[in-house]
């Protein structure tokens, strides 16, 4: 790779979507590049052939000046994307990054537009970008960079079947995987404070870490994050029996379920944690499992392509 301001990686999963990525991904991707040559610029596309090679790919066009980034996939492909050059581009230089969704969530774009490829297509035509938060999250091993969703209890839990038994059938296995979990549902004790407040050592429905809206393709978990408003917003459900969340449930794709009284929202600068041990974890798309310590936000730290 030659050093270039102007020179812009597309890394593609082409297995996100089931597979539809790698199908759809090589027509996205040249009419991609012919909007920027036009503009003077260039294009060089990288593929992925497992698990967290988009970070390592990422990482090293880093190191060799690339400073655009296009993620091509689902939210996991720009979580890997952040992850290669973060904390690195906070010292030594910003990135930019697009997106071409071509995967199975998808959801940091639906902030911003719900017509996908041909938006981010507009955009990079346009040279439209805007500012982004990035939130930066401590755990016993280490740390990890996300500006979409941090989810513990019911979200983390289905999405973990969700990856691990229905991922193939996109938005529908996810909701296979929400009625699955219905049927064994728990109520786990996740200790934390949020700001300056005391401990919060009760057992919870779910805890949400947002910097943007949407979680697992059109759930709107969050729907008054802004990813540039220098805040981590925080949505906690208490407790709720299995039949009252069944009926509730279409609120979280409206997101008004932030207003029932089992609901607490914040809008926050840091979270700590104190965990005996790691829990399931669901960060844009990613399924993993940590000991959390913090939450922190970094205002600005990205530019995104939208």
């Amino acid at each position: 790779m030659n050093t270039d301001k102007t020179r812009f990686v597309a890394i593609v999963n082409p297995a996100a979507g089931g597979g539809r990525c790698g199908t759809l991904a090589p027509a996205a991707l040249e009419r991609v590049r012919r909007s920027l040559e036009a503009n003077g610029a260039t294009l060089e596309t990288l593929h992925t052939k497992k698990a967290g090679e988009a970070t390592d790919l990422a990482r090293a066009a880093y190191r060799e000046g690339i400073r655009h980034f296009l993620a091509v996939g689902g939210d996991g492909t720009s979580f890997e994307i952040i992850n290669g050059v973060f904390p690195k581009s906070l010292e030594t230089g910003r990135i930019s990054l697009g997106f071409l969704p071509l995967g199975t969530g998808n959801s940091f774009l639906r902030d911003f537009t719900t017509k996908g490829v041909e938006h981010t297509i507009a955009a990079i035509a346009a040279g439209h970008s805007r500012l982004c938060d990035v939130i930066r999250a401590r755990h016993a091993d280490g740390e990890i960079y996300f500006i979409n969703v941090l989810n513990l209890g019911f979200p983390a839990d289905v999405a973990e079947l969700t990856n691990r038994r229905f991922k193939s059938l996109g938005e529908t296995g996810y909701i296979l995987a929400v009625f699955s979990r219905l049927a064994w549902l728990f109520y786990g004790t996740f200790p934390h404070r949020v700001g300056n407040s005391d401990w919060d050592r009760k057992p919870s429905l779910f805890l949400a870490f947002t910097n943007s809206k949407f979680t697992g393709g059109k759930m709107m978990i969050a729907p008054k994050a802004d990813s540039a408003d220098g805040k981590i917003e925080y949505v906690r459900w208490a407790p709720i029996g299995r039949a009252r969340l069944l009926w509730l449930f279409p609120r979280l794709f409206t997101g008004t379920h932030i207003d029932h009284p089992l609901a607490t929202r914040a809008a926050v600068d840091r979270v700590e944690f104190d965990l005996t041990e790691p829990v399931n974890v669901v960060v844009d798309g990613e399924t993993l499992k940590l000991q959390l310590q913090s939450l922190e936000i970094l205002p600005a730290a990205l530019d995104v392509i939208v």
